[in-house]
């Protein structure tokens, strides 16, 4: 009687792959890699809404009393994963799906993780519904939602109190901003406006201290600080602050990098900004 469970040896393992050569060579050789071919997005969302996905984005929406969703496509792990028990007792439309079938949706590249929903988006405010915050950020023209989800994650990190952004030039919400906020989109006031320069103004009335970020900076950011709001300004990628923010900021600053690089993509700068600006404002 053979033991089944008898350790393999090298021996055998050597003699299984001469096994497996000669059966795949009398067949004509080994099956050919077939690399998995992509999907590409299916069509956009309905007119007034957007499609979030990623288990942390969906999370934080349905965890937003201010989120109005309409529909959901999960599948049983993510369901599991999201502490959802009934997909009936939600309330709205929610279907058990495959992988596959998302992929549909939102094409093969985006990182779904099993969830998708789709939902109104959130709608800004204004700028005199600022509230008592004493952090802000301001974004002048920065386009990339990937950097701009990145931003709205480390303002909610630092306790940012709102994120302003002009009207024109920004990236709308969408799948992808929303995947790289990781839920931070749900958790921080977006106020949109239309004239930067004006806004700043706004700001300083408030008794905020704008300081706008660049490179060539006459100050180092951490000795710029002052009075007790604070509102960093950053520029878009590659071009940095427009030359009416310029002007109109109270404060030119730069991150004082000893390294051979001088500058950071602006998702990280903001990061460091925000640190060194909640540091300032605990003491």
């Amino acid at each position: 009687m053979s033991n089944d469970n008898k350790p393999k040896t090298p021996k055998d393992t050597h003699y299984a792959k001469l096994r497996r050569a000669h059966r795949d060579e009398k067949s004509g050789g080994a099956p050919a890699f077939r690399p998995r071919q992509p999907v590409p997005p299916g069509e956009t969302a309905a007119d007034g809404l957007v499609r979030l996905y990623g288990l942390h984005t969906v999370r934080a929406a349905l965890d937003n009393p201010r989120r109005r969703i309409r529909k959901m496509l999960v599948t049983r792990n993510a369901a599991e994963r999201l502490a959802i028990a009934d997909l009936a007792a939600l309330p709205f439309k929610a279907e058990l799906v495959e992988p596959k079938d998302i992929d549909k949706v939102t094409g093969s590249d985006a990182v779904h993780q099993g969830v998708l929903i789709e939902a109104e988006p959130l709608k800004p405010k204004r700028l005199d519904a600022l509230g008592d915050t004493t952090l802000v950020l301001v974004l002048d023209q920065v386009t990339d939602p990937h950097n701009v989800g990145a931003i709205l994650r480390s303002a909610v990190a630092f306790g940012a109190g709102a994120l302003i952004t002009t009207a024109r030039h920004s990236p709308h919400e969408s799948g992808v901003l929303a995947k790289s906020a990781s839920g931070a989109l749900e958790h921080i006031d977006q106020i949109e406006v239309k004239n930067l320069a004006d806004a700043l103004g706004q700001l300083h009335e408030a008794g905020f201290q704008t300081i706008g970020l660049d490179s060539d900076g006459p100050a180092e950011l951490e000795k710029s600080f002052s009075g007790e709001k604070i509102a960093l300004v950053l520029g878009a990628e590659g071009k940095g602050l427009r030359q009416k923010t310029r002007e109109t900021v109270t404060t030119l600053a730069r991150l004082d990098m000893p390294g051979a690089i001088r500058s950071l993509n602006v998702s990280n700068a903001a990061a460091v900004s925000l640190y060194a600006a909640r540091k300032f404002l605990g003491q």
